[in-house]
């Protein structure tokens, strides 16, 4: 396929699509705002630096994105098969967020946590990069907290939720 075929056959639906058939690993992004706390689901977790400790992910332009990056701090929680409902969950804007049931506590600095997730880091931006209708976030890692050792990966492969046998 020459490249002009691929420009007329709509390179954005491809990438999509390319990109479904890319496992990766799935965290729920929490911080709080001026109306309380938000949090969305994001499969495009990256760590960037040991040293210093950074990591990056992108979000759209949903009113929950808005306001975390305007938070000075974040905490994002790298989540285990625990997890599936709430990545659900935080995966849409009508779903149900912060409920007891769900485990949140809250750490001294005001975000929300979850302390059985497989990891959460507490994380302050450095970089916000707009690209196109996303911004990249490049943050540097304050905190870490290790949860149990006894949860297996949860993966977005697909547009769904999967599991994975103990690696």
């Amino acid at each position: 396929m020459d490249l002009g075929t691929v420009r007329e056959s709509g390179v954005g639906e491809r990438l999509k699509g390319a990109f479904r058939r890319y496992p990766t690993g799935v965290a729920v992004i929490s911080a709080v705002g001026p109306d309380g706390p938000v949090g969305l689901t994001a499969s495009s977790v990256a760590s960037v630096s040991v040293s210093p400790p950074a990591l990056s992910f992108s979000v759209m332009g949903t009113r929950s994105a808005r306001i975390l990056l305007d938070a000075p701090s974040f905490v994002v929680h790298l989540l285990g098969t625990r997890h599936v409902a709430l990545a659900r969950e935080f995966a849409h804007s009508a779903g149900d967020r912060f409920t007891p049931e769900q485990g949140w506590s809250t750490l001294p600095s005001g975000e929300p946590v979850l302390f059985d997730a497989v990891a959460a880091l507490r994380a302050a931006p450095l970089h916000l990069v707009p690209v196109g209708d996303a911004t990249l976030v490049v943050a540097s890692v304050l905190e870490v907290f290790h949860g149990p050792d006894d949860d297996r990966p949860l993966i977005h492969h697909a547009r769904t939720f999967v599991t994975a046998a103990r690696l």
